[in-house]
């Protein structure tokens, strides 16, 4: 059975700390006990960690072996702000599946609401990203930018940038993962009802490629899964 994993909140040395919740997680709800070992991840490697302190809202660890680690994909996500539960819910399997980066993008269809609220929801996404990327497995934890509006999400680096669009009826995301993939992904999705057609042209005029999914019209949340899925199934 493999151990649990943990991504450090400090890392000094040979030494690493979870803290605050983190901490108070696995010292009062997994009743972890000093001598207990777990895998730690430092954000350069990962290694063998054994508890040597727990209080409340701090575990300490002395750190020992290093343990090979398996390389993972660099794909960004841009996702357009929309409902926060289902954005919740997207954020955290799409975590599990290992993106690199997510960011949230204030689109012209995204509700006013959601548009103004959305800052203050970056610190519960980061907290989200984090538990699913320790459920996991993960060595990391993906980037949850800032909400920014799409020319900023348009100038976002990248070696492959896809838009994906509804309107697109030729254009297959797998086609172009396989013919035109170089280097880091950049899987940009608009918010519920779509890109509009102004917005299209701008990633067109930023030399983003148009994909599809198929013909059915996906909710935002399962065509994000799904596009990551066949993204790192074709990096694979």
């Amino acid at each position: 059975m493999s151990r649990r994993r943990w991504i450090a909140d400090e890392v000094s040395g040979h030494r690493a700390v979870l803290t605050g919740e983190h901490a108070e997680h696995l010292s009062r709800v997994l009743r972890a006990r000093v001598g207990q070992k777990f895998e730690i991840a430092t954000g350069e490697n990962v290694r063998l960690g054994c508890i040597t302190r727990i209080d409340p809202d701090r575990v300490e660890f002395e750190l020992g072996d290093e343990i090979t680690a398996t390389p993972s994909a660099n794909v960004t996500l841009a996702l357009s702000v929309f409902k926060f539960d289902r954005m919740e819910w997207a954020i955290e399997k799409c975590t599990e599946l290992g993106a690199a980066r997510i960011v949230p993008v204030i689109a012209n269809r995204t509700d006013p609401h959601l548009a103004a609220a959305a800052s203050k929801r970056v610190e519960r996404w980061q907290r989200l990203a984090l538990q699913a990327s320790e459920q996991s497995r993960r060595d990391s934890t993906p980037q949850i930018d800032q909400p920014m509006k799409l020319p900023g999400a348009l100038a976002l680096p990248g070696n492959t940038r896809i838009v994906l669009a509804e309107s697109e009826q030729q254009t297959m995301l797998r086609e172009v993962i396989h013919d035109h993939l170089t280097g880091d992904v950049i899987l940009a999705f608009g918010p519920e009802g779509g890109w509009t057609e102004s917005e299209l042209e701008l990633f067109r005029d930023a030399g983003w490629i148009s994909a599809s999914l198929g013909n059915t019209v996906l909710r935002v949340e399962t065509a994000a899964i799904a596009a990551l899925a066949v993204t790192l199934s074709e990096i694979a």
